[in-house]
């Protein structure tokens, strides 16, 4: 129940720093295979006062040699074995977070999964920020289905090298942007109107 209470709470407080807060990063995890912990390459992108102000694409050595997932992303063993695991990395792209309020994801779940099994692997903490979700938010803000990351992309005119860490990390944050926009030119008072419960969003 306490784990419930908590996760509850951070979504409240994602929610209402996606439409309120002026720093955050958006990212984007690729795996290796089924694992959450096979992290292969990440993309962030900084996104301050709804301007892109810096982005990072980098590799990342998985604990596995295996690859399952090489067709949808084109990354190999060979491409990664001659980088840091995912410690390494993470020292180096920690510092990009500094001052960000919230994190953003498409499908917020997988990444933050993703994160978390890779700074558990990495004997680390993972960062103490909310995750704001592009798919919820698209749907509540649009009216979108489907709302997966080429469909929201068309609708919105957004470039997209699909699984590409750093197209859909940016292409993410532009999203977030665009909700963020949308949400000021409409007036309405926050999060009564712009956050329904997950009930209802569940039968929509």
């Amino acid at each position: 129940m306490a784990r419930l209470w908590a996760n509850s709470t951070r979504s409240a407080d994602a929610d209402a720093l996606a439409l309120s807060a002026d720093r955050f990063v958006a990212l984007d995890f690729e795996t290796a295979d089924y694992g959450r912990d096979s992290a292969c390459a990440v993309g962030l992108i900084r996104v301050e006062g709804d301007r892109i102000v810096d982005r990072v694409t980098r590799l990342i050595r998985p604990p596995r040699r295996r690859f399952v997932f090489t067709a949808l992303h084109g990354i190999a063993w060979e491409d990664v074995a001659g980088e840091p695991p995912f410690a390494g990395v993470w020292a180096d792209l920690e510092p990009f977070l500094d001052g960000a309020q919230f994190l953003v994801a498409h499908h917020a779940p997988f990444d933050r999964g993703v994160l978390r099994a890779c700074c558990a692997d990495a004997g680390l903490a993972p960062p103490d920020l909310p995750f704001a979700c592009t798919v919820r938010w698209a749907r509540r803000t649009f009216d979108l289905r489907p709302a997966n990351l080429p469909a929201v992309c068309r609708y919105l005119c957004i470039a997209l090298r699909h699984h590409d860490p750093g197209s859909d990390a940016e292409a993410c944050a532009r999203i977030m942007v665009a909700v963020r926009q949308e949400w000021r030119e409409r007036g309405l008072p926050a999060l009564a109107a712009a956050a329904p419960s997950r009930r209802r969003e569940r039968g929509a």
